[in-house]
Parts: structure tokens; C-alpha cells; sequence
């Protein structure tokens, strides 16, 4: 069994995760309402939450009946907050040392991209090997407050970026968009509240990077639009239209998403189509990705609620299905890297 830590941001996350059975067990702590009251996060907070909560945490893993079966640890390397990255990296090594098992680093945006196969193991453990094969190659959307990507991950597991947001990322544009709108953080899921009840063609918004076969990503031209719209209404205006502007910002948002994505999956040649990471909850993108899915005749394959955001099981499972890199950063190879990327 292996054990997870995640500390990459704001969640300080365990998982154990079984090869033979899946996910064992897995303890969290949110600081969504500490950052809440500052807008974002703030690095320093989440920082000394870290060193606050991981030893009650680990505390309450050791109460796990699974615990004594560990045979691994893995933890978040990058990409991240440096400080809050070190903290999970010091116990995942304190706890490696004390149970004189071997500890690897795994890249967090890797974990994202392999959250999506986490509910095909759990569906047939045994027969995971045979359906992830029938399953590649996969093009896969990485969707978060920090990164939106396109990647590839081929039939001998190789993970490839395919295209990246120049600027913003989508998770970064709803917050941003929200805080304009007085919606306060996170804004995600405020605007989606909000999209519920207006209608997407009430206000028009510019997509992102235009021209055929452009795949990157593009979102700043997106929020300074929102900016000019609300500047050029009074402040009634905008309560009364927050409804239809939340609709229209959001589907600009899913709609440049689903379309870059549509356009790679038409190139050809994929099995499956992935979205992970934390605006994978969205409703309405998740909706669109399977229309998409659909359209081109693949399997869509979304991380569970659970694991869209920050979190250890998706770190355990990446230490299992991506061993090969993940075994490249373990002993004195295993450092805090806050840039790394795919």
C-alpha cells in the first residue's frame, strides 16, 4: 500500500491507496475559509495550517486499519508553494525514516493528469491493466486555478503537454472575474451558483486565441472585457445583471475550454478524453466535455468530485500507475521543485 501527502497550496491531504482494493482511506483539511477572508491565498497562512494539521492528520492515519500495511510513501514534489511543499515533503520523509520504507516524489500536475483512471481501478482492480491499454492513447484537460493544459498520454504511459495557457489560467479567470462581480473567493463555484438562473447570450464575451489548429489558451482578454462591461453600467445594473454576466462569463470560459479540446480530439487517433483538476467540478464544463466526448465517439473519463481538487489519493495513485517517473525523485533525488511541470 502506498501512502500519500499533498501540500502543494492550501489543502493539507493523506490517502492510502491499495494497488489490490483502491483508495483505503483518505483525510483532509480545507483552508478554503482562512483564504476566504483574504481574497486568495495567502502563502504564509497556508504555510503554518500545514505545520498545524499534518501531524493530526497523520495521527488519525495511524488509527486506519490500513496503516500497517504501508509499504510506500509519496508526496507532492512541485509544482507549488515552495514553503508548503517542504512541509509535506519533511513528513513524508520523517515518516518514511521511521518506517524504514523507501519515499518518492510525484509531480503534482502528473497526479492530475492520472486522477481520471483512479474510478476505472476502482471498478476492476484486477483487470486495470487491460482497460487503461483499451483506453490509450487519451488526450486529457488539465483545468485549475494554476494551470489549464492539454496533454497526451500514450499507449506506453508517456505524458506529452500538447498546448498551456499564455497568460491566466481558467480556475485564475473565474476568481478574478468573481472578485470584479463582488462575489468574493473562491469564485468558481460563486459564479456557477449565480450562471443557474441567467442566460448565456444576455451578454457577449471573447473567446480566447482564435485561428484553426490553435490549441493554447488565452483568458486575460476575458477578464479585462468583464471589467469594461461592469465599468459601463451602475452599480443597480450590475446587481440586477450578475445572473446573466456570471452565464456568459462561465460559458465563455467552458466554451474556449470544450472547443480547444474538440479540436485536438478531432485531429485523431485518441481512445479517451480526461478533465481533471479543481474547475473539473463545474457542472457545465463537465456537461460539455461529454458532449464533446461524445461527438468524437470516445469514452470521457472525469476525476471524481473528490479528487478534482488538491488531494493525496490521486498523489498515491500517480506513485502507483506513473512509477517509473515517479522513481526517478526518491532518497537524495527527492526535492521541493515549485516550478516543475509535466
Amino acid at each position: 500500500m502506498i501512502l500519500g501527502l499533498e501540500s502543494s497550496c492550501d489543502e493539507s491531504a493523506l490517502a492510502i491507496f491499495d494497488p489490490e482494493a483502491g483508495i483505503a482511506g483518505e483525510w483532509v483539511h480545507s483552508q478554503v475559509e482562512l483564504h476566504s477572508e483574504h481574497g486568495g491565498v495567502v502563502p504564509d497562512i497556508a504555510t503554518r495550517e500545514h505545520l498545524r494539521k499534518f501531524g493530526p492528520l497523520l495521527e488519525r492515519a495511524l488509527r486506519s486499519g490500513s496503516w500497517g500495511a504501508v509499504t510506500q510513501v509519496a508526496v507532492t514534489r512541485g509544482p507549488g508553494l515552495a514553503a508548503c511543499l517542504a512541509l509535506g515533503v519533511a513528513a513524508a520523509k520523517a515518516v518514511a525514516r521511521a518506517r524504514r520504507i523507501p519515499v518518492v516524489g510525484v509531480n503534482h500536475l502528473r497526479a492530475h493528469a492520472w486522477s481520471p483512471f483512479i474510478p476505472v481501478h476502482a471498478a476492476d482492480p484486477a483487470g486495470f491493466e487491460r482497460e487503461l491499454a483499451s483506453l490509450l492513447p487519451h488526450l486529457g484537460l488539465i483545468v485549475s486555478g494554476g494551470n489549464t493544459l492539454l496533454f497526451t498520454l500514450s499507449a506506453d504511459r508517456a505524458l506529452r503537454q500538447v498546448s498551456a495557457t499564455r497568460d491566466d489560467a481558467a480556475g485564475e479567470a473565474l476568481d478574478k472575474g468573481a472578485k470584479l462581480l463582488g462575489l468574493g473567493y473562491p469564485g468558481g463555484p460563486a459564479i456557477e451558483r449565480l450562471a443557474l438562473s441567467g442566460r448565456t447570450g444576455a451578454f457577449e464575451f471573447p473567446r480566447g486565441i482564435g485561428g484553426r489548429g490553435e490549441l493554447d489558451f488565452s483568458f486575460s482578454g476575458l477578464k479585462t472585457s468583464l471589467r469594461y462591461r461592469i465599468q459601463a453600467m451602475d452599480e443597480p445594473a450590475v446587481r440586477r445583471s450578475l445572473p446573466d454576466l456570471c452565464a456568459g462569463y462561465q460559458a465563455a470560459i467552458v466554451g474556449d475550454l470544450c472547443g480547444k479540446a474538440g479540436e485536438a480530439l478531432a485531429r485523431g487517433g485518441y481512445r479517451s478524453l480526461g478533465l481533471s483538476g479543481g474547475v473539473a467540478n463545474n457542472a457545465s464544463l463537465r456537461a460539455a466535455m461529454g458532449s464533446a466526448a461524445r461527438g468524437a465517439g470516445v469514452r470521457l473519463l472525469a476525476a471524481e468530485p473528490r479528487h478534482t481538487g488538491d488531494n493525496a489519493a490521486m498523489i498515491a495513485f500517480a506513485a502507483w500507475a506513473d512509477a517509473a517517473d515517479a522513481g526517478r525523485f526518491s532518497g537524495s533525488a527527492l526535492r521541493v521543485d515549485p516550478g516543475a511541470y509535466l
